[in-house]
């Protein structure tokens, strides 16, 4: 039987099969950080992949943790309400679990979307633009506006907005929420030693700097029902030298872990322009098997995995627990089902897409329905 394709509990969830829709970015949203009419036709269609799970994009907690303008936001009533209209249109065709990565984006905040001026940073004085928060008074680039380093005041400020975000996000009926603790967002940020430079009890020693995620986590995991999964995503390094790296990785994952994460997504990078990746296919599956190895919740591994034999063989070594795919996903929206084909397994999807089954080929599809049905 297919690895891939066995189901994977997250606490009380159970996902039919391993296949993670990882978070992506849109910059679809106007000026307010509300759903609109893209994601839900977005979202309608990774849902119906037949993946076992649906991560939506980052997602800010306070309008200043955006990425850019255009970005998704849970800070308000009024992006409440533009979620829960096109979460709707979602869960109205598919009974896939969907889950939302909540974000604050630090000081890479503030920025063009990626294919305007290369998404280089705003000033704050300039239109789309404001002053980015983050542990220290270092910018990203050398040529990016200086954030300002958030006192305890503006930490605490932090701690609650996530805490209020996720109360939004259970009061929507989401059933999974991930923490954006990757890719040199803020608290990634506070991670770092890179980014990192205070000197009061958030920064120096490695306590210190996990100091920021671990309250984001209790604080989240207080507010939602014991039911709802609440897991995190990291990078495993910055891929530079005196930077985050693996061995503080495992000790955040035990960190995690012992708080009762339910699962922990290893990514890497992001956090400072003089990363140096070795790009190759599945090239940080090291990292996710070296913590696997370290915890009992489940890992899910990501980074170029292209294929469902590779995907297979990643689970099969033990590297991960699950696999997140997000371009290969964007390539190919129905990944999962031409994997199941290869894999000799099946994957739910809706009965209107029965037929499409090629000729010649056993039942791979079996009938996945949504309250429309």
């Amino acid at each position: 039987m297919s690895h891939l394709f066995t189901p994977l509990p997250l606490g009380p969830l159970a996902l039919a099969n391993r296949i993670v829709v990882a978070p992506m970015c849109q910059y679809a949203c106007a000026d307010d950080g509300c759903a609109n009419d893209w994601h839900v036709q977005h979202w309608g269609m990774l849902a119906q992949s037949g993946a076992g799970l649906l991560l939506t994009e980052a997602t800010a907690v306070l309008p200043e943790g955006r990425i850019s303008w255009a970005d998704l936001g849970l800070y308000d009533d009024a992006c409440e309400a533009a979620f829960a209209q096109a979460l709707a249109g979602v869960r109205r065709w598919s009974p896939v679990p969907v889950g939302v990565q909540l974000a604050h984006a630090g000081r890479k905040a503030s920025t063009h979307r990626p294919w305007e001026q290369g998404g280089r940073a705003i000033a704050p004085e300039a239109a789309h633009g404001w002053r980015t928060r983050a542990p220290s008074a270092l910018g990203y680039a050398p040529d990016d506006p200086t954030p300002q380093a958030l006192d305890a005041d503006g930490i605490a400020a932090v701690v609650r907005a996530f805490a209020q975000a996720a109360t939004r996000a259970a009061r929507l009926g989401l059933e999974v929420i991930e923490l954006h603790a990757a890719h040199g967002y803020l608290l990634h940020q506070f991670l770092s030693p890179l980014s990192n430079r205070r000197a009061d009890a958030y920064g120096g020693p490695l306590e210190q700097r996990m100091r920021l995620l671990l309250e984001v986590f209790d604080a989240v995991r207080a507010a939602v029902p014991e039911a709802m999964p609440v897991g995190v995503r990291i990078s495993a390094t910055d891929w530079v030298d005196g930077g985050w790296d693996l061995p503080q990785s495992i000790a955040l994952a035990k960190a995690l872990d012992a708080r009762g994460c339910a699962y922990i997504h290893v990514s890497s990078g992001g956090l400072h322009p003089a990363q140096q990746i070795p790009l190759e296919p599945g090239y940080q599956l090291p990292f996710a098997q070296a913590i696997r190895r370290e915890v009992a919740m489940p890992v899910i591994g990501v980074g170029l995995i292209t294929t469902p034999a590779q995907a297979e063989a990643a689970l099969a070594q033990g590297q991960a627990d699950a696999i997140a795919l997000a371009r290969a996903l964007l390539w190919s929206p129905r990944w999962p089902w031409h994997a199941a084909a290869a894999l000799g397994a099946t994957v739910g999807a809706s009965p209107r897409y029965l037929r499409a089954l090629p000729h010649g080929l056993p039942p791979l599809l079996v009938p996945a329905t949504g309250t429309a049905d």
